[in-house]
């Protein structure tokens, strides 16, 4: 893969090129126009000149000092007030990418004493996490212990405690980035931790304890591994549901996919799927988010947006930090030239995240061969409730899009009942999924207690069952509500965005609607609701997605009451027959 090294480091450096200028004498980073600085990009950028020194040997660039600029960044992490766990983690791992020892390190030997002071006390002081932020303790331990500032090593405790958790929330070995409440937020932030953690340990002094632990980390990675398969579109999309995706749903999945060819944990007869998997996820993030006249890694313009913490300044230093390390890792691994593409298989698959008397949860993926639709529907909660990413509909961007840092009803009804908001996503009872007529694949699930657009079960309304079935590029959704008591519906509204791919940004083959749109068509609705006039938000820079922008919101609507009553069922049936093509 040295072609591909080659053109990694191009695009670091070019990244590079562009963005060391924004770091400032004090080492804190100047925000492009428009956004803020958020206080843990220092140890961003302090990793991303760690891993291309690793990759290149290189002390300059460009003109630029990077151990005296690497040294300022570290600096301006350790005294950022109050202290950004994250971001000193992140510079850790920088400081830890040139050397690991205090006697060998030339940052360090940069360092005033009462940095180092500062660095001794931050990296010892951890708040106890069972979320991704774990893995950024383990990442402060590895450095400790590396550098020489102290003789207790408790990494080793730290991932054994994050893999606990890991059982404790899950039982098929997910991890539940946000446990408290109802639980249940399985998303790309897993990939990222355990990314992070593979990466400290790289880092780590001690082999011994390196090779101790990567069994058991592999163990609950490999199950992120096996998802790409089934999860990964045709034209390159990898992670389409849950916050923090779209440029970084590609980076974190690359690098799982690196790091387990680096150690060996794809084996010999899955190498040439997972060589094409890798392919497709590296064209689909070139094409989509590097901006290949100028260099740069672009998050946020007039078609596409992201989630508000993420600035472009992080996105371009975390860029170039995983383009570093996919070149080093590349040299090592003995890949072919050239892949040969896998045909794709029609399919549907439930993974299952958790599933306890409580509730269960999952992701659903669908795909048909003869149309290129592919689909992720997620059964699980986001961190607020506050936007669409997790609701419980088809995934598919450039057909079934939604706004990001925007919540609307996409796909699922919102009923309102004393003035809450009510959608049947974030959990189930009783999943089934199975073969269904004329091989048609279906996810069937109930909600005996409906829930809030903010996660909160609320018992005593009533519940609600929900069918999904899909047939080759014709998809039918069910929802059918019964209640418990004699109660009044204030409001019914359920939405549609119609969205399509970056007009400049977007990769070869990537799905869009034709002409004849989504043939949604209402085969059934009890609620009596109308279709109200198409909203075009073309101009509106408050409806883009990560991908594209949206153009059209289609809303079916209810706003007088409805008396609904107990012993009598209320359903809406929708389907839709999207019609597909590609765009180069």
């Amino acid at each position: 893969m040295q072609s591909f090294s080659e053109q990694c480091l191009d695009m670091a450096r070019s990244m590079l090129g562009h963005n060391l200028d924004s770091i400032n004498p004090d080492g804190t980073i100047s925000p492009v126009e428009g956004e803020e600085s958020r206080i843990d990009e220092s140890g961003h950028a302090a990793l991303a000149i760690g891993e291309f020194y690793r990759a290149t040997g290189e002390t300059t660039f460009e003109g630029h000092d990077l151990i005296d600029l690497a040294a300022r960044l570290i600096t301006a992490q350790a005294f950022r007030d109050p202290p950004a766990e994250n971001g000193l983690a992140y510079a850790a791992l920088g400081l830890l990418s040139f050397g690991p020892s205090k006697e060998r390190n030339p940052v360090w030997e940069r360092l005033v004493d009462p940095t180092r002071e500062r660095l001794d006390k931050l990296l010892l002081a951890r708040s106890d996490y069972d979320n991704h932020w774990q893995a950024f303790n383990v990442a402060k331990a590895v450095t400790r212990y590396s550098m020489g500032l102290s003789k207790k090593d408790e990494t080793g405790k730290l991932i054994d405690r994050f893999i606990e958790r890991i059982g404790q929330h899950s039982t098929n070995g997910f991890v539940d980035d946000a446990p408290e409440g109802l639980g249940g937020t399985f998303n790309i932030y897993g990939v990222l931790s355990f990314v992070f953690i593979r990466q400290s340990l790289q880092l780590h002094a001690n082999l011994n304890l390196r090779d101790r632990k990567l069994p058991s980390l592999r163990t609950h990675a490999e199950k992120y591994i096996k998802m790409l398969p089934d999860l990964v579109r045709k034209d390159g999309l990898a992670w389409a549901y849950g916050r923090s995706i779209g440029a970084y749903g590609q980076m974190h999945c690359i690098s799982l996919l690196m790091q387990a060819f680096r150690d060996g944990w794809i084996a010999e007869d899955q190498k040439p799927k997972y060589y094409d998997i890798l392919r497709r996820l590296f064209v689909f993030f070139f094409s989509s988010y590097l901006d290949q006249e100028h260099g740069y890694l672009v998050i946020r313009d007039a078609e596409r947006n992201s989630v508000e913490k993420h600035t472009t300044r992080m996105a371009n230093f975390d860029g170039a930090r995983y383009l570093s390390q996919w070149s080093r890792l590349a040299s090592t691994i003995n890949a072919p030239m050239t892949v040969k593409p896998v045909p794709p298989q029609s399919g549907g698959r439930f993974i299952i995240f958790d599933k306890n008397n409580r509730k269960e949860q999952g992701l659903y993926l669908y795909r048909d061969a003869n149309t290129g639709l592919q689909m992720q529907l997620p059964l699980c909660t986001s961190y607020e409730g506050g936007e669409s990413d997790s609701l419980a509909f088809p995934h598919c961007p450039g057909i079934f899009d939604w706004p990001v840092n925007r919540y609307m009803p996409i796909m699922v009804p919102e009923l309102t009942f004393n003035k809450q908001a009510f959608v049947p996503s974030f959990y189930g009872k009783r999943c089934v999924t199975g073969l269904g007529l004329r091989n048609s694949f279906y996810l069937r699930y109930e909600q005996p207690e409906l829930i809030t657009a903010g996660q909160e079960i609320v018992p005593g309304i009533g519940s609600c069952k929900v069918s999904w079935s899909f047939s080759g590029g014709k998809i039918v959704s069910e929802f059918i509500y019964s209640v418990k008591s004699q109660i009044q519906l204030e409001k019914f509204h359920y939405s549609l965005a119609i969205g399509a791919p970056h007009s400049r940004y977007r990769a070869g083959g990537a799905l869009t609607l034709g002409d004849q749109g989504l043939r949604c068509e209402v085969l059934k609705d009890d609620f009596q609701a109308s279709w109200q006039e198409t909203e075009v938000v073309s101009d509106s820079a408050a409806y883009r997605s990560l991908y594209g922008k949206i153009h059209y919101l289609q809303h079916l609507v209810r706003e007088h009451p409805l008396i609904m009553r107990p012993g009598q069922v209320y359903k809406l049936v929708v389907s839709f027959e999207p019609d597909v093509v590609s765009v180069g």
